[in-house]
């Protein structure tokens, strides 16, 4: 018991910052603008875009196609104010001086962030219910596809906490995050438009997050995609407590 009470002293700073974070997202009209669009895009993605009535095909592989492109403008949103909105405050110092790890503080950046997200993606769900009537479709694939958006998602959080955590202001970590997704998402378009030698294509493929989202839209969860992400997810958040550190001893 004395471990475990020790362990929830150590980690009072996340819960403080989750629950400060989110109270922060909810009473923000920014938060819910957030949210009416990608919520609007992705399902103006399905339905005028890809026309999935015409399609005659009982899949939600169009659907899921377009979250990673969503997340290229949401995830910025959601983050970019993380760690630049508490340096232009000038409160990133005190949270630097309080006697809690560097790794508290992002988890409790990245738990409240995710949540965010996640309960967007959520929201999302009315969709597929709606159109489960309509056709034969497979539930397990349609659980997969969810299963790697949040994988995703929380891959493209912690990579937008980290640009958020060199940025000046907001303005620079979004229009930051928003490059390097773009990149890391699309990427792989490059092995599908030129002809390159086949190890020069696998190695370009392997830092895409949208080719490890592939086999997720399939419904297939390939463990190597679910490693992908998780550890790149723990990469963004261990170069973020090296920021911090750095900025701590400065």
């Amino acid at each position: 018991m004395t471990d475990l009470g020790q362990y929830w002293d150590r980690t009072a700073a996340a819960r403080a910052l989750v629950r400060k974070e989110l109270y922060s997202y909810g009473v923000s009209p920014f938060s819910y603008g957030i949210t009416v669009f990608f919520l609007l895009f992705v399902s103006i993605w399905l339905f005028y875009v890809q026309r999935f009535f015409t399609l005659n095909t009982a899949s939600l592989r169009p659907f899921f196609a377009a979250f990673p492109l969503g997340f290229v403008l949401v995830v910025p949103a959601i983050t970019m104010k993380g760690w630049a909105e508490e340096r232009k405050l000038g409160s990133i110092e005190l949270l630097l001086t309080m006697p809690f790890s560097e790794w508290d503080l992002v988890m409790g950046k990245f738990v409240a962030s995710f949540t965010v997200l996640a309960c967007i993606i959520g929201l999302t769900i009315p969709v597929p219910l709606s159109l489960l009537p309509l056709g034969d479709f497979d539930g397990g694939t349609i659980l997969g596809e969810y299963a790697g958006a949040l994988l995703l998602g929380a891959c493209a959080t912690s990579l937008g906490l980290l640009l958020s955590s060199i940025s000046r202001n907001q303005g620079g970590a979004f229009l930051g995050s928003s490059v390097m997704l773009l990149m890391m998402m699309f990427i792989n378009q490059v092995t599908a438009t030129v002809n390159l030698p086949p190890l020069l294509s696998e190695g370009i493929n392997f830092f895409s997050l949208s080719f490890h989202f592939e086999s997720f839209s399939k419904g297939i969860i390939d463990t190597r995609d679910v490693a992908f992400f998780l550890l790149t997810t723990v990469l963004w958040l261990f170069l973020t407590t090296r920021v911090l550190i750095v900025r701590k001893w400065r």
